[in-house]
């Protein structure tokens, strides 16, 4: 079976964001790591060579398949910072149509940056999805 190609790793979650070019966005994934380790109280880390993943969980699917993933979880990409949330969790759809400027799809939500969206609804997000991923995977 194919080994998980995104896996913690030792490299500089500092290194990585005092790296992004665009000032903007990596103020606002300076800002997201402050936010995200605040409301859950996890240490950034980094998850292949673009993810800052908070927390980790072990997971394994029906087909068998296995592996580790962050609990939460943030990635910067050429057009917007990709914010890693489950589509499952309490609340979603209501809490998206109050969020902000956004494009959500299944697992992720996609913003421009952090002055586009309601920070407190990201903060209930954040709570909403950490509990889903503890319901989903306890310790």
């Amino acid at each position: 079976m194919a080994k998980n190609k995104t896996t913690e790793n030792s490299l500089s979650v500092i290194d990585f964001v005092s790296a992004i070019s665009d000032q903007t966005k990596r103020k606002d994934c300076s800002s997201l790591i402050e936010l995200i380790k605040n409301q859950t109280g996890y240490e950034p880390k980094m998850w292949g060579p673009s993810i800052v993943g908070f927390g980790s969980h072990h997971y394994i699917y029906e087909s068998g398949r296995e592996g580790d993933s962050p609990n939460i979880a943030f990635s910067p990409r050429a057009s917007s910072i990709a914010i890693y949330l489950s589509a499952n969790f309490d609340n979603r759809d209501v809490l998206l149509t109050q969020f902000g400027k956004h494009k959500a799809d299944k697992g992720c939500v996609h913003i421009k940056t952090i002055a586009d969206i309601d920070i407190e609804v990201l903060k209930k997000m954040i709570a909403n999805h950490i509990k889903r991923v503890k319901e989903l995977y306890p310790d």
